[in-house]
């Protein structure tokens, strides 16, 4: 049965990334939350890392939201159960409004998600150094889809209150609720392509005071209010009550500041088909907990290659655990964490766990990025042969294999852009390792498949 459920909800986006989209959920979110309000965020496209900063000002695990992974179907239900018991759902958008899987679609983009949530979305755009072409930029925005359903415009990095004065007088289409001045002491330091790991060394108190009152001073709140309470009701299937499955599998998951980047609906499918989730920390913890699987997620152990090589007993733990034949599920910096040894960038080795019996390098450019599609060719600990999900790489290392006898292939991959698919997923017995993050809301026969292998192994 269809139901009508009402949700306040707005939509941060951008002309790109880099425009502060992140900076301007977090600061509103704070501004909000001052004013006694409970808010839920979630991340559009594949990221890792923006989710955890919205997590770690929420107290609330924040979900991705992405059309090319997940469907829209199990997009609109993540979003209308994440959001239940929160006064207004904040949407941070990936790039620009309108990038996505393929430059002639909105298939993965912000757009997408703005048009089957019918969120009324902000677009906030670099003003520095512009006037009257912020509203040529606008207008552009704005009848490039009419469709996407923009309620008007954030000008960033401003030069003054008067700036943003000149900007609000001229001719926009739609409202310009406010803008930020250039802040470089307060804003957030970036890694790679996105920000350092949340933390409070990272969000402290100090810098969200900072944004929180920005917010109040040069956004106009009430109007973001109105905005957010003028949504729609978002038609959704009913959410059918999951009978609670007897937790009789438990599952160990890394998790600790080398291993955070995880899906959180991958977490959710688990604990519905019968999981329990058991966090442990490969930095500090000396010995496994007791459970039937093991799932490493991304992160970044090369930073931590130092202190992970030197927590021998651990390492020998995993060991036993692997060869008793119960199920280990890595994925990227789990990879590298399973293999013989990582090389950082300064040329340093560091021997890790040694199930996969190959070398992680990393180096200074980013080898691979972006949305792939992959199948099984053999039965693994996800399933039987032919199984297929979608997922997304972003990496810096390369894994070179030391001796391809003692491995199977279980994987063929083919990326978005390409036709050519090539061999991943890495096997060792019941050891499997890609450098792929999937998420299985592609396939949710995965979770219940990999509960089955821990099961089946069960001592």
């Amino acid at each position: 049965m269809i139901q009508e459920i009402r949700i306040p909800r707005i939509l941060i986006s951008g002309t790109g990334s880099g425009t502060g989209k992140t900076t301007f959920t977090i600061a509103l979110t704070k501004a909000l939350q001052a004013k006694g309000l409970k808010v839920s965020v979630f991340k559009c496209g594949p990221d890792y890392l923006d989710p955890g900063y919205h997590s770690f000002v929420t107290g609330k695990n924040c979900q991705n939201l992405d059309g090319w992974l997940m469907g829209k179907e199990s997009v609109i239900s993540s979003f209308v159960g994440a959001s239940q018991g929160s006064d207004i759902s904040i949407i941070e958008g990936v790039m620009g409004l309108f990038d996505g899987h393929s430059p002639n679609s909105d298939a993965g983009s912000t757009a997408e998600i703005a048009k089957w949530l019918q969120v009324p979305t902000i677009v906030s755009i670099d003003a520095s150094g512009m006037a009257a072409t912020f509203s040529a930029i606008a207008s552009g925005i704005k009848n490039y889809d009419p469709q996407v359903p923009i309620q008007g415009f954030f000008a960033n990095f401003l030069g003054s209150k008067s700036h943003l004065s000149i900007i609000e007088t001229a001719s926009i289409p739609l409202p310009v609720l406010g803008g930020f001045p250039k802040s470089y002491e307060y804003s957030f330091p970036e890694r790679h392509l996105g920000l350092h790991s949340a933390g409070p060394d990272i969000l402290t108190e100090e810098k969200l005071s900072f944004w929180q009152n920005l917010t109040e001073e040069w956004l106009d709140l009430e109007k973001v209010l109105e905005i957010a309470n003028s949504a729609p009701p978002i038609l959704s299937p009913g959410q059918s009550k999951i009978q609670p499955k007897t937790k009789d599998c438990r599952i160990g998951i890394a998790f600790d500041e080398a291993f955070h980047f995880y899906y959180e609906d991958n977490f959710k499918k688990l604990r519905e088909e019968g999981a329990e989730l058991v966090f442990f920390s490969p930095l500090k913890d000396t010995k496994l907990p007791e459970v039937d699987g093991l799932y490493f997620g991304g992160g970044y152990p090369e930073i931590f290659a130092d202190l992970l090589a030197n927590n021998k007993n651990l390492i020998q733990d995993i060991k036993n655990f692997a060869n008793s034949k119960k199920p280990i599920y890595a994925e990227c910096g789990g990879l590298m964490y399973l293999s013989s040894e990582i090389q950082n960038i300064e040329g340093q080795c560091f021997p890790m766990v040694g199930l996969i019996p190959g070398k992680a390098i990393m180096g200074p450019k980013l080898k691979s990025l972006g949305y792939v599609e992959a199948y099984t060719e053999r039965r693994t600990i996800l399933g039987e042969a032919g199984i297929r999900f979608r997922g997304h790489q972003f990496r810096y290392s390369d894994l070179i294999i030391e001796n391809e006898d003692e491995l199977l292939f279980s994987y063929h991959i083919r990326k978005r852009k390409s036709e050519q698919s090539t061999r991943e997923g890495y096997t060792v017995s019941n050891v499997l390792a890609s450098y792929v993050h999937a998420h299985w809301a592609s396939n949710p026969e995965i979770p219940k498949n990999f509960i089955a292998s821990c099961r089946r192994f069960k001592v």
